[in-house]
C-alpha cells in the first residue's frame, strides 16, 4: 500500500462521500456489531500499550492518505478495543449494545 495515491478531497462529490461512509459503516457492522457480539469472539484482542503503538500508527501524516489506508485503519482501531457491547464484557457502565442507542450515537 506505499504506492497507492492519496485519497483525495470528497468535497462536492457525494457519491465518493456515500462511499467512503458505506464502507466505514461496514467495518463498523463487521468488526464492532457482528464479532463484537459474538460470545464466540474475544472480548479484546489484548495488547500491552508498547505493541499497540506498533501495530496501529495513529500519528498525523504531514500528507493524506489511500482510502485502503484509512479503511484498515479503522478496521485495527475495533479490532484492538474493548468490545463493551460482547455478552461477557461485564462494567458497571456497560450492558450490552443497543441498536438504537448506536444509532443516536451515529447521528448526534
Amino acid at each position: 500500500m506505499a504506492d497507492s495515491k492519496p485519497l483525495r478531497t470528497l468535497d462536492g462529490d457525494p457519491v465518493a462521500v456515500e462511499a467512503l461512509l458505506r464502507d466505514v459503516f461496514g467495518i463498523v457492522v463487521d468488526e464492532a456489531i457482528r464479532k463484537g457480539t459474538n460470545a464466540s469472539e474475544k472480548v479484546c484482542e489484548w495488547k500491552e500499550p508498547e505493541e499497540l503503538k506498533q501495530l496501529l500508527d495513529l500519528e498525523l501524516q504531514s500528507q493524506g492518505e489511500s482510502r485502503e489506508r484509512i479503511l484498515e485503519r479503522c478496521r485495527a482501531v475495533i479490532h484492538y478495543s474493548v468490545k463493551t457491547g460482547h455478552p461477557r464484557f461485564f462494567n458497571q457502565l456497560f450492558s450490552g449494545l443497543d441498536p438504537h442507542a448506536l444509532a443516536g450515537r451515529i447521528i448526534t
